[in-house]
């Protein structure tokens, strides 16, 4: 007597459905699919973490126009932010795999020009990630820093402010535990992704809310929202420029959201959860971005003294000003000193996101072929981790902040180059999209319809935008020391992507490879 198999539950069909839907795109499931919809966004949502952002580059904000640029321009940025999102994430639907935009360039761009888009997209993506994750630790490396420094008396009181070596010490620790953290099971990150997400929306509610009603002196309404500063120390004297300069910091905050689309072949239902991370993490983002803006520029007074080397946090503003507003009210900066710290802690979670993002970017670019000595760098552990990607993409971040201890200028670079390099790496698959297979191309659950042409050809005109205005000098005269280093190192990478094709990649590399077997 035969005994009928039961039906297989909800859970059992969605993992075949995944698991058929990744052989049709020619690869075998060697990931752990344990991430929900919810454990998708969360790790998104951390690498965008707008508390990493804001802080890190409110300077740049403060000096390029101030409060107006930082309080309108996120929602100018926001709104084309999420032209190339919409489009990432239709195209995600189609081709859920951890390769991302260079599978999905391969795919789109026809026979012919595949392997030569995959190999530009590609490059051009895990560079960005790399350099993204870099810049990510090191800012927190540097925030470390200031909050030493202020909790040993500050600026002006005879704290200790640590040199670029401790810097990078502190920069290279980072990076060794965010590599170990990476190297568990893919259940622990999404424990890990979860409660950084939390952690990134309860600390944004808690800064807005705590830094303007402690401060003893508040901005205006009119100040935070029509304020737009023209005193720089750059010589920058066109509006329009400074205008422009000031969007760095809303650019550089709303990226990372690839990451969704790196986690698909761990993530249930890819086709639909996937473009949901993407989309979502950029629209939350958007919302508690724009409050945690606020909530600190209301506490904003004397801009030209925030961004002074001479006062108690070394120049550094979005610590001056939590310092400022404990002192201010109870005579010490204690307070504003363990806000920091949420703010840190929010980084260190960001960082440890980029680096689970750009490890399967790594796992899957070597899985096709793409990476010398591909064959060790896409190996999978019994925790079906890609530990070697892991920690080669920790070494690679720890070498590229190397610059650092030669220039600090130079280095700041990263940031614009992590932007510009993934918007580059964004904006590729989107354009040959629109371009090459706007008749052939096969939508998934997830689409735009009718609208899908122009908003892809938004997304494209708006990376093609800031590519050139991120590139522009951001200080004269123009010397070693004020040199914007975004177009050499955007230039020098598409030079070694070129030429490397050129000489020799165009000979064995096929685009993506199947990992079927016979």
């Amino acid at each position: 007597m035969t005994r009928n198999k039961p039906p297989p539950t909800a859970g059992q069909a969605a993992a075949d459905t995944d698991h058929g839907r990744l052989r049709e795109l020619g690869y075998k499931q060697e990931l752990k699919r344990h991430l929900s919809v919810l454990s998708n966004f969360s790790i998104s949502f951390t690498v965008i973490s707008v508390l990493t952002g804001v802080t890190t580059l409110y300077n740049t904000g403060l000096a390029f126009g101030g409060p107006a640029t930082m309080t309108l321009g996120w929602f100018v940025v926001g709104a084309f932010t999420m032209a190339v999102g919409l489009s990432m994430a239709e195209i995600c639907s189609a081709f859920p795999t951890s390769g991302g935009l260079y599978y999905w360039s391969a795919r789109l761009s026809g026979d012919r020009w595949a392997p030569f888009a995959a190999w530009i997209t590609g490059w051009f993506n895990i560079v960005g990630q790399w350099a993204g994750t870099a810049s990510i630790d090191f800012s927190l490396a540097q925030l470390i820093q200031v909050i030493v420094l202020l909790s040993t008396g500050g600026n002006n009181g005879g704290g200790y402010l640590a040199s670029k070596y401790v810097v990078y010490a502190f920069h290279a620790v980072i990076l060794l535990s965010h590599a170990i953290i990476n190297s568990l099971s893919i259940t622990w990150l999404s424990f890990f992704g979860q409660f950084a997400a939390l952690w990134n929306m309860l600390g944004v509610f808690v800064l807005m809310i705590a830094i303007p009603v402690v401060a003893t002196e508040r901005a205006s309404a009119k100040f935070v929202f029509t304020h737009f500063n023209t005193d720089n120390s750059a010589r920058i004297h066109s509006n329009l420029y400074i205008f422009v300069l000031g969007l760095l910091m809303s650019q550089y905050t709303l990226s990372g959201y690839d990451a969704s689309a790196h986690m698909t072949e761990e993530t249930k239902n890819a086709d639909r959860n996937g473009p949901i991370g993407i989309i979502s993490a950029i629209g939350i983002s958007l919302i508690v971005g724009w409050g945690y803006i606020l909530g600190i520029t209301f506490a904003v007074k004397d801009i030209p003294y925030l961004l002074s080397p001479d006062n108690d946090a070394g120049g550094y503003a979005i610590a001056e000003v939590f310092y400022l507003a404990f002192k201010s009210r109870y005579g010490n900066g204690v307070g504003g000193i363990i806000c920091l710290w949420i703010v840190a802690i929010a980084i260190y979670f960001c960082g440890m996101g980029s680096m689970t993002s750009n490890s399967r970017m790594t796992y899957a670019f070597s899985r096709d072929g793409a990476m010398p000595f591909s064959s060790l760098w896409h190996k999978v552990n019994k925790l079906e981790v890609p530990i070697n990607a892991v920690w080669l993409s920790a070494f690679i971040s720890l070498c590229m902040a190397l610059p650092s201890l030669g220039s600090l200028v130079a280095f700041q670079a990263m940031a614009s180059v992590a932007t510009t390099a993934v918007y580059i790496a964004y904006a590729l698959p989107i354009l040959f999209r629109v371009m090459l297979a706007h008749k052939s191309f096969v939508p998934g659950p997830f689409n735009l319809g009718r609208y899908s042409v122009l908003v892809g050809w938004i997304a494209v005109l708006w990376v093609a935008t800031i590519t050139v205005l991120f590139s522009l000098p951001v200080s004269y005269p123009v010397t070693k020391d004020t040199l914007n280093y975004t177009p050499v190192a955007v230039g020098g990478l598409f030079t070694f992507v070129l030429l490397s094709w050129i000489v020799s990649a165009r000979h064995w590399f096929k685009g993506p490879i199947t990992n079927l077997g016979g």
